[in-house]
């Protein structure tokens, strides 16, 4: 009977395990696998060391000690990736375009909403069409596409693909931003708490610095996003 007690109870945490990963991002699911499987393989070198069974147990600690990033001589960077990959993204929306930024690659993706190219992605445009898209883009638009190409193509600007510092103050947004505009700019869900804010303002601040193709004006939209968001929790 207590056997058969034991067995319900590690079927239902089981089943509570697969929903619970089920409801994961890919990022997060492959860091949350990582962290098991190291769990699992670090455990089991343990058990066969112990039991003398050192030809098996070594790679096996090594290998959980690799999944879980707490060996000296890791590849450069990837336990960093696995540990601190958060999966979160940032929008930014103007009248010609709908833009997001990984938190965690720095990688800027665009839609065209307006004009000849609606619905086209950035990515499918040629450097001639994104040169064409700019000269009729308004200012924040045009704000994002120099973010854009400073990715893709970091010579653009000296091959005068286009002029970045025309209409830098032509076609501002209107008003003030709104608390759901600063939410999709940090990458949040409503609600998010102050902590969480100030964290996503700091890694978007480092992701936007001028050596990563960030560009003044995303900086200050990002600034603003976390004051708009911070007063509400004063």
């Amino acid at each position: 009977m207590m056997t058969l007690a034991i067995g319900i109870v590690a079927l239902l945490l089981a089943l509570w395990g697969l929903d619970r990963l089920a409801k994961l991002d890919a990022r997060t699911l492959v860091a949350r696998l990582s962290q098991i499987g190291g769990g699992v393989a670090l455990a089991a070198g343990v058990l066969l060391a112990v039991t003398g069974r050192f030809v098996v147990a070594v790679p096996l600690l090594f290998l959980g000690l690799s999944l879980l990033g707490w060996l000296p001589n890791r590849p450069a960077g990837w336990s960093q990736r696995t540990q601190r990959s958060t999966g979160q993204s940032s929008r930014a929306r103007t009248a010609l375009l709908d833009m997001e930024l990984d938190h965690d690659s720095g990688e800027m993706r665009g839609t065209v909403t307006a004009g000849a190219h609606q619905g086209r992605t950035l990515d499918d445009l040629t450097l001639a069409e994104l040169g064409d898209l700019y000269a009729d883009a308004d200012g924040d638009s045009r704000a994002l596409l120099e973010a854009y190409l400073d990715r893709r193509a970091p010579g653009w600007r000296e091959h005068g693909e286009a002029d970045a510092a025309a209409g830098r103050g032509e076609g501002g947004r209107d008003g003030a931003m709104t608390q759901q505009e600063a939410y999709e700019i940090l990458g949040l869900e409503p609600g998010a708490a102050a902590e969480d804010i100030r964290r996503a303002h700091r890694t978007l601040m480092k992701r936007l610095h001028p050596d990563q193709g960030g560009t003044d004006w995303l900086a200050s939209r990002v600034n603003e996003a976390k004051d708009v968001l911070l007063r509400h929790h004063r």
